[in-house]
């Protein structure tokens, strides 16, 4: 399970640090993807291979099934961590995430995120969590 907020900077060549503590438990090899709210999706390989496994499942006669496998599937890059525990973003990646400074490391469970700092501070506003913590009661997941 990936817990922890981790500060860092991109260089110019589009390389980013990976925190030892999520090196440890991504391995050697694993897959960045684009996701949700602007901020890039880092997995496992092991991870990705089970999401694979769900989207081969959906119907391809849905039509948000195919938006979203195309938008989640075509711009995914496997990674592998150089000597300096950095990684390399291919520039598609780094363009929807604006990375192109100061980024933010934050790992939500089964995955990493990477944010540009300004996206992950407009998306870090709190003050609803008492009304949305209801509606995660309401899916059964109260804490």
């Amino acid at each position: 399970m990936f817990t922890g907020e981790y500060n860092h900077s991109i260089d110019a060549k589009g390389r980013v640090i990976v925190p030892s503590k999520f090196r440890e438990q991504l391995g050697e090899e694993f897959v960045v993807t684009k996701g949700l709210d602007g901020c890039l999706f880092v997995y496992p390989k092991e991870e990705w291979t089970s999401i694979e496994e769900k989207f081969r499942n959906v119907p391809l006669t849905t039509k948000d099934a195919r938006k979203f496998s195309r938008f989640f599937f075509s711009g995914a890059a496997t990674c592998e961590v150089d000597k300096q525990g950095r990684i390399l973003l291919p520039n598609n990646l780094r363009e929807y995430a604006d990375l192109q400074k100061d980024i933010v490391s934050a790992g939500v469970l089964n995955r990493v995120e990477i944010w540009s700092k300004e996206r992950w501070l407009d998306n870090s506003c709190y003050d609803d969590m008492d009304e949305i913590a209801e509606h995660m009661a309401e899916l059964g997941l109260g804490i």
